[in-house]
């Protein structure tokens, strides 16, 4: 039997075919978000759905800020009235950080994942050790569902717990990896420490935080092929790698526009900025879905052979919302830690990367030591993440509007 080279035919076919399937299905899928999601038959209550044929169309809707959901779900919970099919009619709903509450409907592989598990070369009978959470969080669902559309075998590790996780490893031996690949760094330190072989583990499909090259070259060196996707709980998959490694490959059944961070106005090809999604997803029809992430789109097609655009990858963050291994951080969840320490003054979250981790420190202006360790057990409460907290003197901090501040190179 033939071995398949690409997960379905879509993945090959020409632009032209593309984007004329996605630009017929675009009045439909609005049609139906404007008539069954509360949300947009607000904002979409002038448009005639079946006039929006094309991307100069598209471009004079409005957007949908995902920096906007935390305040809109608290005005109209639980999921702003974004959604096209009733709650009770859900899979699964889903605590983000923020917090922020997402979907998940019914079927397989609902976010779409597959096609990414298959580029990274996951295949049927492959296990999968799957390292990211599945507690309130939609992370290890997400790339759950992702594997087994491959015909995987899938381990619901999670996160932590890693001498457990390396004798599971040990055990099962597991051909592949998903999950942040920090964490597979710190497995297999834990390995080595403990004398373990989880040298079955071969390929990887990573994401939720950068892969630097150099981090990359450091996992080829124990022959384990690492290639990443961007995905996100609201939208699903929205690009991969392939081994080609010459960009992300924008996934099938999306519409990606690049457009001015601030604006909704579409940038001219190769420009960064800021990455806005419409999905076709008949639950949670987000149309232009800005995320809040920089971006640009590549030249040419990838030399895999897929022929769909490529985007170079994240590129920062068109506001200051931050993913700090593999969970977004909002400048709200900051304010929330002020507000219950009467004491701060101001206070800014500084992210670097030490070791290949990410590493995160909130100064605090007004405070004194003792103080300390209350604000950082707030600060793991409020954004699930542990850091560290310094006492600073009050007008020390940058007048600059900075909440967070990502200092991470990822170059």
């Amino acid at each position: 039997m033939m071995l398949k080279t690409y997960y379905d035919e879509r993945e090959t076919r020409t632009p032209g075919s593309r984007e004329a399937g996605l630009m017929a299905a675009l009045p439909r899928i609005l049609h139906h978000a404007k008539s069954q999601s509360k949300a947009y038959g607000r904002l979409l209550a002038d448009i005639e759905p079946q006039k929006i044929t094309t991307r100069d169309a598209l471009a004079k809707l409005p957007l949908t800020r995902k920096s906007d959901l935390f305040d809109a779900q608290a005005k109209e919970p639980p999921l702003a009235g974004l959604n096209a099919t009733p709650i009770p009619a859900m899979a699964r709903l889903f605590q983000s950080p923020g917090p922020i509450y997402d979907p998940q409907g019914k079927g397989d592989d609902w976010w779409r994942m597959g096609r990414a598990f298959f580029a990274a070369g996951f295949r049927p009978g492959d296990i999968v050790h799957n390292c990211l959470s599945y507690h309130l969080t939609p992370g290890g669902f997400i790339f759950d569902s992702g594997a087994r559309a491959c015909g995987c075998v899938v381990v619901p590790a999670g996160v932590g717990q890693s001498e457990a996780q390396v004798k599971a490893i040990s055990d099962l031996k597991p051909t592949g990896y998903s999950g942040t690949p920090s964490f597979l760094k710190i497995l297999i330190e834990k390995a080595e420490e403990l004398g373990a072989d989880i040298s079955s583990i071969k390929r990887a499909l990573v994401s939720g935080e950068a892969l630097p090259e150099s981090l990359r070259s450091w996992f080829a060196e124990r022959d384990i092929a690492m290639l990443q996707c961007y995905a996100s709980a609201d939208l699903g998959l929205i690009a991969y790698e392939s081994d080609a490694k010459d960009g992300m490959i924008v996934a099938e059944d999306i519409i990606l526009e690049i457009v001015r961070p601030g604006t909704g106005e579409p940038v001219a090809e190769g420009e960064v900025g800021e990455v806005v999604v419409t999905t076709l997803n008949m639950d949670y029809p987000l149309i232009r879905f800005a995320t809040g992430d920089l971006s640009a789109i590549a030249e040419g097609a990838s030399g895999c052979g897929r022929t769909n655009h490529r985007i170079k990858g994240w590129m920062g963050r068109a506001d200051q919302t931050t993913k700090i291994k593999g969970m977004f951080v909002h400048p709200q969840q900051i304010g929330e830690i002020v507000k219950r320490h009467g004491d701060i003054a101001k206070a800014r979250l500084v992210v670097t990367r030490e070791n290949d981790n990410d590493v995160m420190t909130l100064t605090c202006e007004g405070i004194d030591d003792g103080q300390i360790d209350a604000i950082a057990e707030t600060l793991a409460s409020v954004c699930k993440l542990r850091g560290t907290v310094l006492a600073a003197e009050v007008g020390s901090l940058p007048n600059d509007g900075k909440v967070i501040d990502d200092q991470r190179d990822l170059t």
